[in-house]
């Protein structure tokens, strides 16, 4: 059956070779997902409050308006249409996604925020880990860290992702951050690992930390301090 409908798939998309096809192709071949409603602002698994008109670049250069949001539990593009929400599949076609005034460019099966363009670019992978409800711990409390574990055991279908959570499920933002230089790509989360993509210029960059006060988990921050980085290398 998967064979047969690929093979459908693939003559629809060579015969009908308008550029509207490859839109139509992306929106057609999301993936439903089950017993979902629109979330509002208490679903934590999305990156914004609330879904919003965005628009969606193609690399065949058409572009269409949906209504959008970015999921950072599944870490997939999310778009609405009457009143169910669809992951956004085949992202090899996409090229660029605007939405909430922030730009997102597919990489491998997920996006990243742009931040900055320059020699020296920095970009965010928007990540959330979906936590239990804690178990009980000492004093009175409960402890997410130590129930982990028990979402290894239940298997989640993606559309869960997009459901609006139980009230004492959380989602911890982990975000990871990448700066492009020479054409390649370096993680970094933290000064340390930031630090070590550019050897010789540690010294430089450590004082710019510390007289701005550079905070790891501000991106305006961090955007200033790539652009730092950019001066350097003039």
């Amino acid at each position: 059956m998967l064979q047969n409908r690929f093979k459908m798939t693939h003559f629809i998309f060579w015969v009908n070779t308008g550029k509207t096809i490859m839109m139509v192709l992306i929106l057609s071949l999301s993936l439903p997902l089950k017993s979902q409603t629109t979330p509002d602002g208490s679903s934590p698994q999305f990156l914004f409050p609330g879904f919003t008109t965005g628009k969606v670049k193609m690399k065949n250069g058409i572009s269409q308006t949906t209504v959008l949001n970015y999921n950072t539990v599944s870490e997939k593009m999310v778009y609405e249409k009457d009143g169910t929400l669809y992951d956004m599949v085949n992202a090899e076609m996409i090229d660029t996604v605007f939405v909430q005034n922030s730009k997102f460019v597919p990489v491998g099966k997920v996006f990243y925020e742009v931040l900055l363009v320059a020699p020296i670019s920095l970009f965010v992978q928007h990540k959330g880990d979906l936590l239990p409800p804690g178990a009980p711990a000492g004093y009175g409390g409960t402890s997410q860290v130590s129930n982990t574990k028990l979402l290894t055991s239940v298997q989640l279908s993606s559309g869960y992702y997009n459901l609006k959570l139980p009230a004492d499920y959380i989602v911890k933002a982990n975000p990871v951050y990448w700066i492009r230089k020479d054409n390649n790509m370096y993680s970094f989360i933290n000064e340390k690992q930031f630090l070590k993509i550019f050897p010789g210029k540690e010294g430089d960059l450590k004082q710019f930390i510390k007289k701005n006060r550079i905070k790891f988990n501000k991106l305006s921050n961090l955007v200033s301090l790539v652009e730092h980085c950019n001066e350097l290398i003039r």
